[in-house]
């Protein structure tokens, strides 16, 4: 395995260990006691706090002994005391807590605590507006449509009266589109993330009609989040826009409308292929 490779402007202390096959991006910044075990690939502007270790775990591919690499991604900030796993990925602008022992892959923006890591929230970037979070039941009926960059939150009518309460939606007016397809999310743990993906084409609105969950949204260029807490409340996604579901209270069932039946060819799984679609068809998005 190759000697470690560290770029100029990088600012590692004294203490930190190197291992064989590291590699350290322009402006990252090691802080003292610091362990990269070996195969550990960090992207510019990294920050890593005192005695955060990267430790690797022994693999076999083909028979052969080895280890799986650790890459984290531009601008990511890990915390003191924090342990990352070999073969984890943590995508960019991540913040990894104090102490949290990440094993598993982290994606881009989010923020992760705990042992075993777990997503807690997503964080912003230089390149976007600052994070906006949006509780559903905090709102006045007055204050709908909501709109965090180019989602918008929307109340359906709803009837109230002895009896109970029934909301309804109907298209045109009170729904942004003819839905084709419906699916329901429910029994999910709550350390789980579903979503991570954005849509080409496709357009689907979101309900929570028991529980809560959080969504987390971007369009390139406003990040949110978004509690969905009213089941009388909707979001709407139009296409391009990634998001993630995550926290949900145990309880919680997530309805989504969709406007097209399922076509796994209009999914964007990769953020950084977003991210990438996102500049070609609007630069003053990306």
């Amino acid at each position: 395995m190759s000697t470690p490779s560290v770029d100029p402007t990088a600012a590692i202390h004294p203490s930190v260990h190197l291992g064989p096959g590291c590699r350290v991006g322009a402006g990252a910044s090691l802080a003292s006691g610091v362990f990269l075990q070996a195969a550990v690939e960090l992207g510019a502007r990294v920050k890593v706090g005192p005695n955060a270790v990267f430790i690797q775990r022994d693999f076999a591919e083909d028979g052969v002994a080895g280890v799986a690499p650790i890459l984290v991604g531009d601008h990511v900030s890990i915390g003191a005391n924090a342990t990352v796993l070999g073969g984890v990925v943590i995508g960019e602008h991540a913040v990894v807590g104090a102490g949290a022992v990440v094993t598993r892959a982290v994606p881009a923006h989010a923020v992760v605590a705990g042992n075993p890591a777990r997503i807690v929230g997503y964080a912003s970037s230089p390149t976007a507006t600052a994070s906006k979070q949006v509780v559903a039941s905090a709102l006045a009926d007055e204050a709908f449509p909501l709109r965090v960059g180019r989602v918008e939150l929307r109340r359906l009518p709803t009837i109230v009266d002895l009896r109970g309460a029934l909301s309804h939606g109907e298209f045109p007016g009170e729904l942004p589109f003819v839905p084709r397809r419906c699916f329901l999310v429910y029994g999910v743990p709550s350390p789980e993330v579903r979503g991570e993906h954005a849509h080409r084409a496709l357009e689907e609105l979101l309900l929570c009609v028991s529980g809560e969950v959080a969504v987390a949204v971007d369009d390139g260029v406003t990040r949110g989040e978004i509690v969905l807490d009213r089941p009388d409340v909707a979001l709407h996604l139009p296409p391009m826009v990634w998001s993630r579901q995550y926290r949900y209270s145990p309880e919680a069932v997530l309805v989504a409308l969709a406007s097209a039946p399922y076509d796994a060819k209009d999914y964007v799984r990769v953020y950084e292929e977003f991210r990438d679609l996102v500049q070609e068809c609007d630069p003053a998005r990306g």
